[in-house]
């Protein structure tokens, strides 16, 4: 039997570490202010939200469904305008996290490849 993402990561301890280690990136990289603008001032809950949401999204438990439902990510995020540039600055502090505490390259690659078409669908904002 193949195990999840969620298992070959190493389970929630580095899904929390992945989540803090990017909401700290998009704190203090410059080309990140964009991104960090939508977002209320004290992360808090966003860090815990996208937690629960990779927990379940890489094959562990549903934590975001069983507390708030199903995630309807892209009617979540219709409120913050997001175009190019904002999916960019979002997969510039997920690929750093990703690459400093994913060891697995192929895993690692995999994420992010699904991460980015994610991001991709979260656009909701009309360019030039």
């Amino acid at each position: 039997m193949s195990q999840t993402h969620f298992e070959a990561i190493g389970g929630e301890e580095r899904i929390r570490a992945i989540v803090d280690r990017f909401y700290d990136l998009m704190e203090t990289k410059p080309e990140a202010a964009g991104i960090r603008a939508l977002h209320p001032e004290d992360l808090s809950g966003s860090r815990e939200k996208l937690f629960l949401f990779l927990v379940g999204w890489m094959g562990g438990p549903p934590l975001y469904v069983q507390r708030y439902g199903h995630p309807r990510l892209r009617a979540r995020h219709l409120p913050f305008p997001i175009g190019e540039s904002e999916r960019d600055q979002w997969l510039l502090c997920m690929r750093q996290a990703l690459e400093e505490l994913v060891t697995d390259g192929p895993l690692r690659q995999h994420l992010l490849h699904a991460l980015a078409g994610l991001a991709d669908f979260m656009r909701n904002k009309e360019e030039g």
